[in-house]
């Protein structure tokens, strides 16, 4: 595969994904010879399901009616632009996203409220490796090596990190609020444990929740682990920070497995 196709290339609603990352994660034996054949397979962003496979001459549709899907000219003509490196500035416009607010009844003064700007999506991510879930991982460039070395570095001193999640879409975190409303939660109870769509820092491609084995993903009780405690006094020199210590400005619960990729000075990552 050529470089830069282990990386996400995204769009609004759809994203496009190197096939042979989620050959293992199909059922059917129709979509396994498609994405055998063909490089890329284009994904809904709101619900994860897989739309199509295209590339090396070939596109062979996954769902019916595929002519119909919103946003596939838009994931085609990303495609097929010239490529920028992942991890520089490029970032979709936030059009789409206010409309998603809009949907939901809110709009820019729930980050005023709660202290969180807006946060664009990246146009490309960078293949990071697997989360503990087998899943690829997806994180801009110089935050995906600064995650490899202090794996690496975390390993080396006997200590097992794991990814839980990185990148998350705007559309995919609206589909969240969706299936909690269609089964009758209100919007506040879903804002006090969700942040709203555009608000995560998920979704800059920076951000990564981190675990151990053996313990349960995304608990205060991650705080007791060794992995926490190498964190708590490494991570900083990888330029990785934790987002929502205690008593923090947002009113985040503590979130000690969230940390965020900032740079470091002076460093080759900046």
């Amino acid at each position: 595969m050529h470089a830069l196709d282990w990386h996400l290339v995204n769009s609004d609603l759809i994203e496009a994904l190197p096939s042979r990352l989620l050959r293992d994660r199909v059922r059917a034996n129709a979509d396994a010879r498609a994405l055998a054949q063909a490089p890329w397979l284009l994904r809904r962003k709101r619900d994860g399901r897989f739309l199509a496979t295209t590339g090396n001459g070939r596109f062979t549709a996954l769902v019916p009616q595929l002519a119909r899907e919103p946003g596939l000219a838009d994931i085609l003509a990303a495609l097929s632009a010239p490529h920028e490196r992942a991890g520089r500035p490029f970032e979709l416009p936030l059009d789409g996203l206010l409309a998603h607010l809009h949907s939901l009844g809110l709009d820019e003064s729930y980050g005023d409220a709660v202290g969180l700007p807006l946060v664009a999506e990246p146009a490309r991510l960078e293949f990071a490796g697997h989360d503990r879930y087998r899943r690829p991982l997806w994180l801009l460039d110089p935050a995906a090596r600064a995650w490899r070395r202090m794996r690496a570095a975390a390993q080396a001193e006997d200590i097992a990190l794991e990814a839980i999640s990185g990148y998350r879409s705007h559309a995919y975190q609206l589909g969240i609020f969706e299936r909690k409303l269609a089964r009758g939660l209100t919007l506040p109870q879903i804002l006090a444990v969700n942040a709203a769509p555009g608000f995560s820092e998920h979704h800059g491609g920076c951000a990564i929740d981190i675990g151990t084995p053996g313990q349960p993903p995304a608990e205060e009780s991650f705080e007791a682990t060794p992995a926490f405690a190498w964190l708590h006094r490494r991570a900083g020199d990888f330029g990785f920070r934790m987002s929502y210590p205690r008593g923090n400005p947002h009113g985040i619960v503590y979130e000690p497995w969230h940390w965020r990729w900032h740079g470091v000075r002076g460093a080759h990552d900046t």
